[in-house]
């Protein structure tokens, strides 16, 4: 006879507990969340007016006396079904930016507007798949001064594990790398100050007078490359001074724009603290650059709109450690021994180590790059945008809650007092809850295929 497991066991608990009904609920209420959010507490709801209490809730009576709630992970390798449910609110996030809705006016699509995508510079020549050519075809190639060959003669495909590995590991700029990481938010900061600035000199402006006539908006996603460099998809837009609700000027178009993208990429500078071990690093973007128009149904050189918002969204819930990425891993490290048992790559397992060597340095104490070693040295959020350049995820959030429930739109129009006393009290789920969680969140997105498929005119009669 078999003997039960851990996770029978968890199982056979679980069925047998008189509130598993209840459990079952708040476990499909998630989504199937993987790892929810354990609460204890109430929430009461008064008339401002009486003191009469309209509404009372609390966990007493909930299985284990907690209400579980979404961890809201955008990790799809953490938590599939937040990470599915964070991709839709970042859709129609950028959506809202390029074609209007969620109080973006609908004539933001007729500005002008680009996909920009910029990149990491070299920091050595790594190996990659190049459509059925040879990786680095060179004659009399040579070695490099540790012996290796500074050419490679195979026809790599884009799942062999040494695409984006260094030809010669002990030449590539592992610092360089790394710092280059660290300080990517300021080099994306420098180039829109350069924006502003080149188009005021190319129209014959000054920077405060510019900015008091246009606006540039953006949304960007990070993503990692095979090389393991972050570079950046990002949705420009140009308006009037007042963001979204405002036309811009007719004497800029989108022509203009790219130009000035190209321009203002180019120009960027910037230079590390002197370092006695490291010296001086200057910061700048790749040369490789790619800038296209954004046309609301595309054409044989633009890019329509929901294809965008789709790509972008489906970048933001990748995390550094899920399958196909060159990032690090999804959790921090705190040992040299978490780095290497970590699940990754030669080569990036050599950037983990750079970012904790280097964050010994007094010198590069700001950057903290200890703590963000399990992201290679990249300290920014996946997707960030402008103030006005769409809605929030918050707002997205609030309005699905009251979509859900109806009856909380107008409590403020009723005048009435919430008192909430909540508190934290742990999160995840036992073996057998994990087992049970994974195929209700299964469950919920085949109804959502099939009933994309019935939307779409795929069902058919019976």
């Amino acid at each position: 006879m078999r003997q039960l497991t851990e996770v029978d066991q968890d199982l056979i608990r679980r069925a047998n507990d008189p509130q598993f009904g209840r459990w079952l609920e708040q476990i499909t209420a998630t989504g199937g969340c993987a790892h929810p959010i354990h609460l204890t507490g109430s929430t009461t709801v008064y008339d401002a007016a009486t003191g009469t209490v309209l509404h009372h809730y609390d966990t007493s009576a909930e299985p284990g006396e907690r209400l579980l709630v979404r961890c809201r992970n955008r990790r799809a390798t953490v938590c599939p079904a937040c990470s599915r449910l964070h991709a839709g609110d970042t859709y129609h996030l950028v959506r809202a930016g390029l074609t209007g809705g969620k109080n973006v006016p609908t004539d933001v699509r007729d500005r002008p507007r680009l996909f920009v995508t910029l990149t990491a510079p070299s920091f050595g020549p790594v190996h990659h798949a190049a459509d059925g050519e040879r990786c680095r075809p060179r004659r009399a190639a040579g070695e490099c001064e540790h012996g290796r060959p500074l050419g490679c003669s195979v026809i790599h495909t884009e799942a062999d594990p040494v695409v984006g590995q260094p030809l010669c590991p002990d030449c590539y700029n592992y610092a360089g790398h790394v710092l280059w990481h660290a300080h990517a938010g300021r080099l994306w900061k420098a180039f829109t100050d350069n924006l502003y600035n080149h188009l005021a000199a190319r129209t014959g402006h000054t920077r405060t007078g510019l900015r008091r006539t246009v606006r540039i908006s953006y949304a960007k996603v990070a993503e990692y490359q095979s090389r393991a460099a972050v570079h950046v998809h990002a949705v420009v837009r140009l308006d009037g001074a007042r963001g979204p609700v405002d036309d811009p000027p007719v004497w800029v178009g989108a022509d203009l724009l790219a130009d000035i993208v190209r321009t203002a990429a180019a120009a960027v500078r910037l230079c590390t603290p002197y370092s006695r071990a490291l010296g001086e690093h200057e910061l700048t973007w790749g040369a490789q650059l790619d800038v296209r128009p954004l046309r609301a149904f595309g054409g044989p050189d633009e890019l329509a709109d929901e294809a965008v918002a789709a790509y972008v969204a489906k970048y933001v819930t990748k995390g550094a450690g899920a399958a196909g990425s060159a990032g690090g891993t999804d959790h921090r490290v705190t040992t040299t021994d978490d780095i290497n048992h970590a699940p990754v790559s030669p080569h990036v397992r050599t950037l983990m180590h750079t970012c904790w060597r280097l964050g010994s340095l007094p010198e590069l104490e700001p950057l903290r790059l200890r703590a963000w070693a399990h992201s290679l040295g990249y300290r920014g959020h996946i997707l960030t945008k402008s103030r006005r350049y769409s809605t929030t995820y918050t707002a997205l959030r609030a309005e699905r809650a009251a979509h859900r429930r109806p009856e909380a739109i107008s409590a403020d129009d009723l005048g009435t007092v919430t008192d909430a006393h909540w508190r934290y009290v742990g999160s995840g789920h036992t073996p057998g809850a994990a087992l049970i969680a994974a195929g209700i969140a299964e469950d919920l997105a085949l109804n959502r295929e099939f009933a994309r498929y019935e939307v779409s005119g795929g069902g058919g009669a019976a």
